[in-house]
């Protein structure tokens, strides 16, 4: 399985036009916030608040992070469709390696791709912050943020890893590609504040299970711009600000925990990789 794997990761990282691919949703992103989406996050009040810019790009850098870890794992599964493609995977089939070996290769491969890809993404992010007056996390705040973006990677995968194996050539691989980079970042409430969205929209981020992930990295990349930003502000304009911009959850009147995030990020996950191998194994029948 390890050649396999190797193999599969080669693929991916030479294949310049696929890994550019793969980060297009970010690119689209940061274009957005650039151009247009800057001057919308948030009202006159919080404009008003010291260190607002490093605040915003805390917030932004999350919720790039947590598109990353979904576009380049579904880039990396571009490795398996070609091989669909090109008739390479009934090779791989005939041959005396396991087909549990087989899929895993690609599975791993993406999750793997999805985990690199996010923190080469983070670290130029977290740079920025900095060189425009935020405070670096601490190294602990690193640790939790890459145990997030290892779980990120883990759904996002997963999830992908289902629609994948429901598509049977490349075509309909790029057309899924272009409409989940299109649609993620509506779907994480990345383009626009989830408190501005519609409440239907509200509660399609919030079942969304990868929006978790957002919501978690939110918390950590913003904690210490927050205590800045809010200090001698009311509690309550705080917790406010927290729900209108997807640092928090809730439903009803119930705040989704960070653990219960986790939870479900997990749970979602085996359900996804559930599915894939359900269909994997239907297609190899």
């Amino acid at each position: 399985m390890t050649t396999l794997l190797k193999r599969n990761a080669m693929l991916y990282f030479r294949d310049k036009v696929n890994l550019l691919l793969s980060l297009l949703a970010i690119f689209i992103i940061i274009a957005l916030y650039g151009l247009f989406l800057g001057n919308v996050w948030g009202d006159d009040r919080i404009r008003a608040l010291p260190e607002v810019d490093a605040l915003r790009q805390s917030w932004l850098t999350a919720g790039i992070l947590a598109v990353s870890a979904i576009t380049t794992s579904m880039g990396a599964f571009g490795v398996i469709v070609d091989d669909r493609d090109k008739k390479m995977d009934k090779g791989f089939y005939a041959s005396k390696i396991k087909r549990s070996h087989i899929t895993s290769a690609y599975i791993l491969n993406a999750f793997i791709v999805g985990v690199i890809m996010t923190i080469i993404t983070a670290i130029p992010l977290s740079i920025f912050i900095i060189a425009i007056g935020g405070t670096a996390l601490t190294f602990l705040s690193y640790v939790k943020a890459a145990g997030i973006i290892l779980l990120a990677s883990l759904s996002g995968t997963a999830m992908v890893c289902f629609i994948i194996s429901m598509l049977k050539s490349r075509n309909a691989s790029s057309t899924a590609s272009t409409i989940m980079g299109t649609l993620i970042g509506f779907l994480m409430g990345i383009y626009l504040p989830i408190g501005t969205l519609p409440d239907a929209v509200q509660t399609a981020i919030k079942i969304f299970p990868p929006s978790h992930a957002a919501s978690l990295l939110r918390q950590i990349f913003m904690e210490m711009p927050m205590q800045v930003t809010f200090e001698g502000v009311p509690t309550e304009y705080l917790e406010g600000f927290k729900e209108a911009m997807g640092v928090v959850y809730t439903f009803g009147e119930h705040v989704i925990t960070p653990f219960v995030s986790i939870i479900y990020l997990i749970v979602s996950a085996l359900i996804f990789y559930g599915l894939s191998l359900i269909n994997m194994r239907r297609r190899k029948s």
